[in-house]
């Protein structure tokens, strides 16, 4: 027979704090604290199996349940020596719900369950006090009506309103017995009418009812929303805590509160919480009244402690925190009820807390010896971090919502919105904050974004253009906002009947993807000690290099000062829109021939080789992966008529002939077309300029810094061997020629950028040729999944809701397609070259899970964003003590 329920408190503990995954969080930790003497009332647990069953089997339950829970109930009954139903004595119950991860807020709870118009009389009998049983009556109804009724919330409030506004009050504390009888009989009135049938009078129909409902609640709109922000399984399930009731609102002797082991919002080691007297749990949180503080310490003027109040059952409560603390190892979050002067323990859960307390919280308590270094290491959300890199909102400061996109590229940023990166360029020349407005960026764009503070976009992803540049310069970007309009022509953008011009501020949030009208304040980031400490620790004990994708020198000494340990991916493409050298790329794009395309090469080589002596000083003898030029060279041109004529004219060329090379290099599809080792192939005299340009810049930085560069050149979007056969050659004839000019020799690399299908499927063959691989996540997800990161954004959600993809795949890597070609790819390609050094510098470089997975596979290393890069260290050591692959490099 399958074990469905199982009990807690009064010596009979079946569970424990490890069976989470059955008796969810809040099950396994009631059993584990009345199992090491904690006072918690007795009860039981009916495990997250049955939630499973419940959906499997059309909102059924297992034959067999019943009688487990009668049978628990039994055990209840005699250790609180009252009885369910009972007309004298009755035995009530409270009906949570509980996860096997904390999910605050998402799923019901039923109070007080159990009363009824007979048991009402015996609960006033018994604990002599009719008022507080007509009050307990009235909660209860309402929480029952509310969460298993379906009736709405407000209708009660407002019976409550006209009680007292009768009466002359306005605190629910100033309403009597005969004032609450009142109100349960409107109630009862009003649930009649609005359901059709009268409230229930069985205990045992209320009880399951209540199980149906917290069961129902799994699956509701706000628990589906918390689950896919946080990556919780639907198949998970929640159990169902019943536990006898203990009564905070039973006069002035009870209490009941919320409290902390420590500072939630800081990780300070105070005690940190807020009670009150004479309530019920719901009424701390439901903001009816106002809460007072724990400690004496912590109280304002006109404030009354609970260490003043009750100073017995405080001095317990304290205690309680330290004993919790020393078992769970962990800062506890506590919920209490303190019944004539008696504490009980409702609940202890891991606490919520902010980045900067997670960091805090994890080193003192290493340092406190209550865990080690690794579990430190552990404790920390890598992706928690962005918190303490990048500019906050000031969570007190007032803000005006406009609307909402994708949380794109974390920070907050002010300023005043320009629609153009010319004017962002020119305006934040004068010294002003821009943000730039763009229906989506392109790379001609990325002048105006660096130059802004921050980015907006109401089309593309998390991966789009503007997502990955935002990530990369650091810049936060709300992307995807497709409520918002924007009309170029009038200089504005509109949401919800709200307008905002161009020159007038706004406030774009990238952690959450909001946008503000008007500026908001903000809180800068404080990289403290423990940050500086918890990332020592980390590269104690990781195996994965972390590098970074960079190709301005801000970017590199960023990701530096992140402790990047070279660059994993430079996109040489970024550097050729510079204003000082378009027109040279364009003059070698419109050239007729080879002789025309070198004359304007030449023309870039000095731009091109001060970039890579900039990006090799502030590596200093690390390495440095250049990417060689990927984009089709129509990016390069300008599109509109009016663009044109002026680009022409710049460049003393005909119009018609522009316009003629724009047609001639326009593609049907240009990520598929020509670009990346294809504009090798066929115009290698551009291979040539770069190949030249890295050379002469790793020989000048080796002879004026004594620290040689570690230049790897890598051909992008190889399908075949005979490619990167013949770019290898090229590039290994100019390293000569360079050699042979300066005399001086440099070690460098040659390897590929895997990121098609075939390349990764034929990785053997290509590896002769190769001495690394860096595998390009974003086109690999593209092609594998024949989607466009651009556009997939648009419909991409509603496959993750569906559940025909656990993830959005440009955002955390797809194991089972694009994960799998890298492992074969990997593999292949370390048979032929038992020392091939492989890496990524994907979007996902930068992602925890994909890191795992990086980890697993036996990479080498990852390259990411520069602010990413402590991200990408913290879940590197995370992966490593988890177990990984073998390193062969």
């Amino acid at each position: 027979m399958t074990k469905w329920v199982y009990s807690f408190g009064a010596g009979h503990n079946e569970g424990r704090a490890d069976m989470r995954n059955l008796l969810g969080g809040k099950g396994a930790n009631l059993a584990e604290m009345a199992s090491i003497g904690l006072p918690v009332p007795p009860g039981f647990t009916v495990t997250t199996e049955v939630c499973t069953w419940y959906y499997a089997h059309d909102n059924t339950y297992p034959g067999d349940l019943q009688d487990q829970v009668v049978e628990a109930l039994g055990r209840v009954e005699k250790a609180v020596g009252a009885k369910f139903g009972d007309h004298h004595k009755p035995l009530l119950v409270s009906v949570r719900s509980g996860a096997r991860v904390s999910m605050p807020g998402m799923m019901d709870t039923v109070l007080n369950l159990g009363l009824n118009d007979a048991t009402v009389d015996g609960l006033a009998a018994a604990s002599g006090d009719a008022r507080f049983a007509w009050d307990s009556y009235r909660r209860f109804i309402q929480m029952f009506g509310s969460v298993v009724l379906g009736v709405d919330h407000h209708r009660f409030e407002e019976i409550i309103e006209h009680v007292k506004l009768d009466k002359g009050v306005s605190e629910d504390t100033d309403l009597d017995a005969q004032d609450w009888h009142r109100v349960v009989a409107g109630y009862k009135d009003m649930v009649a009418e609005v359901t059709g049938a009268p409230f229930p009078q069985d205990p045992k129909a209320q009880l399951w009812g209540a199980i149906g409902a917290v069961f129902g609640s799994w699956m509701n709109p706000r628990a589906n929303t918390y689950r896919r922000l946080h990556d919780i399984p639907a198949d998970w399930g929640t159990a169902v805590n019943v536990q006898a009731m203990v009564f905070g609102n039973m006069g002035n002797d009870c209490a009941t509160g919320v409290c902390f082991t420590r500072d939630p919002s800081t990780g300070e080691n105070i005690f940190y919480g807020e009670y009150l007297i004479n309530a019920q749990g719901e009424d701390v949180v439901a903001g009816i009244r106002t809460p007072q503080p724990m400690s004496e310490a912590r109280a304002k003027p006109g404030e009354t402690s609970m260490e003043k109040a009750m100073p017995a059952a405080y001095a317990e409560l304290v205690q309680v925190r330290a004993t919790l603390e020393k078992h769970y190892a962990d800062m506890q979050d506590i919920e209490f009820t303190v019944q004539q002067n008696k504490l009980y323990m409702l609940q202890t859960r891991n606490g919520k807390r902010t980045a900067a307390a997670s960091l805090k919280i994890a080193v003192d308590m290493a340092r406190e010896g209550l865990i080690d270094q690794k579990e430190a290491i552990k404790r920390v959300d890598p992706k928690a971090l962005d918190q303490l890199l990048h500019p906050t909102l000031d969570p007190k400061a007032p803000r005006k919502a406009l609307a909402k996109g994708l949380p794109a590229s974390p920070g907050a940023a002010s300023g005043v919105v320009v629609f153009s990166a010319d004017e962002a360029e020119a305006r934040a020349a004068k010294g002003e904050q821009v943000i730039l407005v763009r229906i989506e960026t392109s790379p001609e764009d990325i002048h105006g974004m660096h130059a802004a503070k921050g980015i907006l976009t109401t089309r593309g992803g998390m991966t789009s253009h503007a997502a990955v540049v935002a990530r990369g310069m650091g810049r936060p970007c709300v992307a995807g906002a497709g409520s918002i309009t924007v009309d170029y022509a009038s200089q504005t953008l509109s949401a919800g009947g709200k307008r905002v011009n161009g020159g007038e501020v706004i406030t774009l949030d990238g952690a959450t993807g909001e946008v503000f009208i008007g500026p908001v304040a903000m809180i800068e980031p404080q990289l403290s000690g423990d940050f500086a400490t918890l990332m020592e620790w980390a590269d104690g004990v990781r195996k994965l290099k972390v590098r970074t994708n960079a190709e301005t020198p801000l970017d590199a000494e960023t990701a530096r000062k992140f402790g990047a340990e070279g660059i994993g991916l430079c996109r040489t493409e970024h550097m050729f829109f510079d204003p000082e050298r378009i027109g040279a790329v364009r003059q070698m794009i419109m050239a007729e021939t080879e002789s025309g395309r070198r004359a304007a090469l030449s023309r870039l080589l000095p731009f091109q080789r001060q970039d890579f002596v900039d990006l090799f000083r502030i590596m200093a003898g690390l390495p440095v992966t250049i990417r060689l030029l990927d984009p089709p060279l129509h990016e390069f041109l300008p599109h509109k008529e009016e663009e044109i004529e002026e680009v022409a004219s710049d460049l003393g060329a005909d119009v018609a002939a522009m316009k003629r090379r724009v047609s001639e290099l326009s593609e049907a599809n240009p990520m598929l077309g020509h670009r990346g080792c294809r504009l090798g192939i066929t115009f290698p005299e551009i291979y040539e300029m770069q190949a030249r340009a890295i050379f002469e810049a790793a020989v000048a930085t080796a002879k004026e810094t004594g620290a040689a560069p570690v230049p790897e050149i890598m051909i992008p979007l190889v399908m075949a061997r005979r490619e990167l056969e013949i770019l290898r050659a090229l590039v290994d004839k100019v390293a000569q020629e360079v050699f042979a000019e300066t005399g001086m020799h440099i070690e460098y690399l040659v390897g590929t950028m895997i990121e098609l299908p075939r390349a990764a499927l034929t990785a053997d063959a290509i590896a002769e040729s190769a001495d690394f691989f860096s595998f390009g996540t974003n086109d690999l997800t593209q092609t594998v999944f024949g989607l466009s990161r651009d556009d997939a954004g648009k419909f991409l959600p509603i496959y993750v809701e569906k559940g025909i993809l656990p993830k959005d795949p440009f955002v955390s890597i797809d194991r089972d397609g694009v994960g799998a070609l890298v492992e074969i790819a990997a593999e292949k390609g370390r048979k032929v070259k038992n020392g091939l050094k492989l890496g990524i510098c994907g979007e996902h470089g930068g992602d925890p899970a994909s890191i795992h997975f990086c980890e697993k596979t036996g990479l080498d290393y990852v390259s990411c964003s520069p602010y990413r890069v402590p991200i990408a260290r913290l879940a590197a050591a995370q992966a490593a003590l988890q177990g990984g692959g073998d390193r062969t490099a």
